[in-house]
């Protein structure tokens, strides 16, 4: 499975293909949070937030959408690398956070049905 389309969006600057190509690459390794027929929506919006040259002024924001559930990652950082770092790494812990809980769940609701064949 390859991670989906990304949709990508920029404000107040040219587009790069640099860039795209590594927001690809960096989001690849979610896709194994990822269920194989699940369906995938990603949008990626590059913007510069303020007109001097140093500082945090590169903003990057991704919402990835699995199945309707929505995660959400947001970064104000010195360059755009490392913002796609920080959000990479923000919507990887949401979605290894979902994935436990959703295992949770289902061993939960197995050890409540085994329990139930047990009293019958």
């Amino acid at each position: 499975m390859t991670f989906p389309t990304i949709s990508f969006k920029h404000n107040n600057l040219e587009e790069t293909k640099v860039l795209t190509t590594l927001v690809e690459q960096k989001f690849e390794p979610l896709q194994k949070f990822i269920q194989p027929k699940s369906v995938i929506r990603c949008s990626v919006e590059f913007e510069k937030v303020a007109a001097h040259q140093h500082g945090k002024i590169h903003r990057l924001e991704a919402n990835l959408s699995v199945n309707g559930i929505l995660y959400r990652a947001e970064a104000t950082e010195e360059s755009f690398e490392k913002a796609i770092d920080v959000v990479r790494d923000e919507l990887d812990s949401e979605l290894s956070k979902a994935k436990d809980k959703n295992d949770t769940l289902g061993r939960k609701a197995g050890r409540m049905f085994k329990n139930i064949l047990r009293r019958d």
